[in-house]
């Protein structure tokens, strides 16, 4: 007798330990049948009760409208986030931000259709003169920013606004108040998830990644911070990688796979020399070629082809 299976949401997970909710609203343990599946918050998937055991099994992942994928340490792909829509990119005066990761996360969410734009938060302590240079390149490229500031209460109906429509994911930096936005944005969640699932090998489970009902509209995706992050190179669209001014300007470029690097009559090399693309946006433009080079070598000809 074959047994019935429900489609259901990720809504937490944290490796092979899932809490899924069903259409109508129910939250269950679940974890991956079989070793096979990739599964991150915010996927669809296919489920069935396995009552001899007590337990939910994920079946099946079902298409990803959306996704934001990384690059692993072998240099291939791994989903972070599925089925999200808007991907909001923290930064700080303090800690220093690092604006060549932030610049990943931006083409990464370019060139899976994400739509994604900045919050500086910490914004009372002060915005110095380059910065405001770095937001003002960010401007000129096309993406929003808001400013915010959770100790003084600053700018948040705009995060709650920017949120409202949209599933939302939270990515920057260690120490740039993440959790303290997510906070803000839901004051009745328990945002770091710690007994949500303790599981078999006894881990805390403080990184799980997490989907929250916002109180307003929309949703929330909240995940610990990260050192480091590399957009998967083989979803990067190839012309330019997900850098939106570059991708205005690459029709014009001479040769069709003008890499914009050392090719003759490239459009976006004139675009720097002229000042209209920052000249640290195309530096970052640059780095991110360079390691799509280097990471696509390593996985051999059939990378390349």
């Amino acid at each position: 007798m074959s047994v019935a299976t429900f489609e259901a949401r990720v809504i937490a997970a944290f490796g092979r330990h899932l809490l899924v909710r069903d259409e109508r609203g129910q939250e269950f343990k679940a974890r991956p049948f079989g070793r096979g599946l990739t599964i991150v918050c915010g996927d669809g998937v296919r489920c069935r009760h396995d009552e001899h055991h007590a337990e939910v099994h994920v079946l099946e992942v079902l298409p990803r409208r959306t996704a934001l994928y990384r690059s692993n340490v072998r240099g291939g792909s791994e989903p972070v986030f599925a089925n999200l829509t808007r991907l909001l990119v923290i930064i700080a005066p303090v800690p220093q931000p690092d604006l060549f990761i932030v610049d990943r996360y931006l083409a990464a969410a370019e060139s899976a259709g994400i739509t994604a734009s900045l919050v500086l938060n910490k914004a009372d302590l002060g915005i110095d003169a380059a910065l405001q240079d770095q937001l003002q390149a960010y401007e000129a490229a096309g993406y929003a920013w808001i400013a915010t500031s959770t100790s003084a209460g600053e700018g948040m109906q705009a995060l709650r606004h920017a949120c409202a429509a949209d599933v939302t994911a939270l990515v920057g930096q260690s120490g740039v108040g993440k959790s303290s936005l997510a906070r803000h944005l839901l004051p009745d969640a328990d945002i770091a998830v710690g007994g949500l699932m303790r599981a078999a090998e006894g881990r805390h489970t403080t990184t799980a990644s997490r989907l929250f009902d916002l109180p307003g509209g929309g949703q929330l995706m909240d995940s610990p911070g990260v050192r480091d992050f590399a957009p998967a190179i083989e979803r990067l669209e190839p012309r330019h990688l997900g850098f939106v001014e570059v991708a205005r300007l690459a029709g014009g470029c001479r040769f069709l796979d003008c890499r914009h690097l050392r090719e003759p009559d490239c459009a976006v090399r004139a675009a720097v020399a002229a000042g209209t693309i920052h000249p640290r946006r195309y530096e970052s433009y640059r780095r991110l070629r360079r390691l799509r080079e280097t990471l696509l070598d390593a996985q051999g000809p059939k990378a390349r082809r």
